[in-house]
């Protein structure tokens, strides 16, 4: 069984459960995905499928050598092409299509994005840091302070949470729990928030636990 799916978020919501508790939730479009490639430990040293998302309107900007790879599977060219592991690739075929219907209500996930980027940032922004005194003549407001380590070792220890880029960096979301699910419209609601902006790219996994 293919282990994952492409998506894409599209908002956060709040609904109530079929309990009746009021939790907040995000809309995922999930899928359906096209196979472009098949991946066999015989051939390529490892299971795998790789697959397309979002066909792309205009195939102009498309190399000869992509487009020969596109063909294989069909006359659609895709804006996202990601790998997901599984178990028997022989059970599929070029050109089949992955739908959201591989995921089950209640089932565990684990989801895989890009997070917001929000630029270069300091170190309360960043860090959460708490930031010096606010009176008494301090000048010490939203300064990291001191970051030295005196006479030995001398140097600023390497990792030392720092002013620097906040955001825009490859995040994992583990233990989600499904919600519900809409396969007319390729949709899936997950119970709380993951990684991305609004309409940002997502890898949906099957989560397992490796305790």
């Amino acid at each position: 069984m293919c282990k994952g799916l492409i998506g894409k978020k599209i908002r956060m919501i709040s609904m109530f459960s079929f309990e009746g508790e009021y939790i907040p939730v995000t809309v995922v479009q999930a899928g359906p995905c096209i196979v472009t490639q098949i991946k066999t430990k015989k051939t390529d040293g490892y299971n795998a499928l790789q697959l397309g998302f979002e066909e792309k309107r205009k195939n102009l900007s498309i190399s000869k050598s992509l487009k020969g790879h596109f063909n294989k599977s069909g006359n659609s060219c895709f804006n996202i092409l990601r790998e997901v592991s599984v178990d028997k690739p022989d059970e599929y075929r070029l050109g089949q299509a992955v739908s959201v219907d591989l995921f089950n209500i209640g089932e565990k996930l684990e989801v895989t994005g890009i997070t917001k980027g929000r630029g270069f940032a300091g170190v309360i922004k960043r860090h959460g840091f708490h930031g010096g005194k606010k009176t008494h003549g301090s000048h010490s407001h939203r300064i990291p302070g001191s970051i030295g380590c005196s006479a030995w070792p001398a140097k600023v220890i390497k990792g030392k949470r720092m002013p620097g880029q906040y955001g825009n960096k490859r995040k994992t979301v583990t233990n989600l729990e499904v919600v519900d699910i809409r396969s007319e419209e390729n949709l899936m609601i997950i119970k709380g928030a993951i990684p991305g902006c609004n309409r940002g790219t997502v890898i949906i996994k099957k989560f397992t636990s490796t305790k």
